[in-house]
């Protein structure tokens, strides 16, 4: 396709999209990069939210193939139950640890986070692209520094307001629990009818699970 104004329309199209499926995401970016230094967590979250975009690349080149994998949803949902709990617990403790480590950990945390729950918008995002890659990649590299601004936004009233860590961990296990929900292969074998209300109680109970796990694991470090 040559570039025209329908075609710079689509790319802004593409990237504004993926800003507004990514807020779950940027929170997960924020509370991963909320313990580094303060001259490391912009750097953290400008790789993060980078490497994030590469999966999202090569997950449009095999999305028709992800969406036809059984459980697939139900897996990322189980991983990313596993990340919120583990995002609670690093925010706890003595945070004296060397850059670097602490900066690929952060990394690396985003990126298998963001990998779980990513599915959604890379399937909103190829629907606009129409087999178009070149469309999609540009769309995706756009968006990247709008990403980074409302991570860099979270993380600091992440620090400022640690209540607030809960508060996302609970986000990102509502998510998971709609991602489990939404997993067809997962439905049809519980023998479950799908509706909008169980849609909202699954989430609520993927919320609950976190916070109470998360719960569960904190009080014994706080005692000692």
């Amino acid at each position: 396709m040559p570039f025209t104004t329908d075609y710079f329309l689509s790319i802004l199209e593409i990237a504004w999209i993926n800003v507004l499926l990514s807020g779950d995401n940027a929170v997960v970016i924020a509370m991963a990069c909320r313990s580094l230094p303060a001259n490391r967590r912009s750097l953290g979250i400008l790789i993060g939210s980078g490497a994030a975009i590469a999966l999202r690349i090569v997950f449009a080149f095999l999305v028709t193939r992800l969406l036809d994998i059984p459980y697939l949803q139900a897996a990322g949902a189980l991983l990313l139950i596993w990340i919120a709990v583990s995002l609670t617990r690093n925010g706890s403790g003595d945070h004296d640890v060397k850059a670097s480590n602490g900066l690929w950990g952060a990394v690396a945390t985003i990126a298998i986070a963001d990998a779980a729950m990513s599915l959604d918008n890379v399937v909103a995002i190829a629907a606009i692209a129409d087999g178009d890659y070149k469309l999609f990649i540009i769309g995706l590299i756009l968006s990247i520094p709008l990403i980074v601004v409302g991570a860099n936004f979270i993380a600091a009233l992440l620090e400022r307001v640690p209540l607030l860590v809960w508060a996302g961990a609970g986000l990102l296990g509502w998510v998971a629990g709609r991602m489990l929900y939404e997993d067809s292969a997962l439905i049809k074998a519980l023998g479950i009818t799908p509706t909008t209300a169980m849609g909202y109680a699954a989430a609520i109970a993927g919320a609950a699970l976190v916070l109470a796990i998360s719960w569960a694991i904190r009080k014994p470090d706080a005692h000692a």
